[in-house]
């Protein structure tokens, strides 16, 4: 008898404010964990990841924390800001190990960019070939053929390389699921 295949969980992207800080911050150093493979950088003494960015998106009104939830457990959080020219940029995207190979972070990157719709920009590095066919992929998903990318020097950086950023408009709030 075939066991019947496990169905796909339930993504929820939902903003969050100061209660969920801590827990954002904890999840903050599994995805600078993940980014040190790519990014170089250890711990500090105190064993902990610097992540100087992360307050910002708690304590400017402009910038948004989202929180990401699998069947209502959390599995990851995401960052967004404005960008000067008016499409939203996500500063971080994380989802855990152990729900990535299920389609959650794609269920999630869609949900995020039907929250926002309009202009996306989003960057990532193709030195990380994992995040690179994810954004690709998302970017199919949300917009088919309807978007680009670019190279980007990283501002104040100019030791790593340029970053890649995709950018594309979900205009009509309806980016394939």
């Amino acid at each position: 008898m075939d066991t019947p295949a496990p169905s796909a969980p339930v993504v929820t992207v939902e903003p969050v404010g100061d209660e969920s800080r801590d827990l954002v911050e904890r999840l903050g150093q599994f995805e600078r964990h993940d980014m040190s493979e790519f990014r170089g950088g250890v711990p500090g003494e105190d064993g902990t990841f610097p992540f100087p960015r992360l307050p910002l998106f708690f304590d400017e009104p402009e910038r948004e924390v989202l929180l990401i939830r699998a069947d209502g457990a959390v599995a990851g959080f995401a960052l967004t800001r404005p960008l000067p020219d008016g499409s939203t940029s996500i500063g971080a995207f994380f989802i855990l190990r152990g729900l990535r190979r299920g389609r959650v972070g794609l269920r999630a990157a869609l949900a995020l960019l039907r929250l926002r719709p309009g202009r996306w920009s989003i960057a990532f590095q193709e030195d990380n070939p994992g995040a690179a066919r994810f954004w690709r992929r998302v970017a199919d998903a949300a917009a088919g053929d309807a978007w680009r990318e670019e190279r980007r020097e990283v501002p104040g950086r100019p030791e790593l390389p340029p970053d890649t950023w995709i950018l594309l408009d979900t205009g009509d709030g309806r980016p394939a699921s």
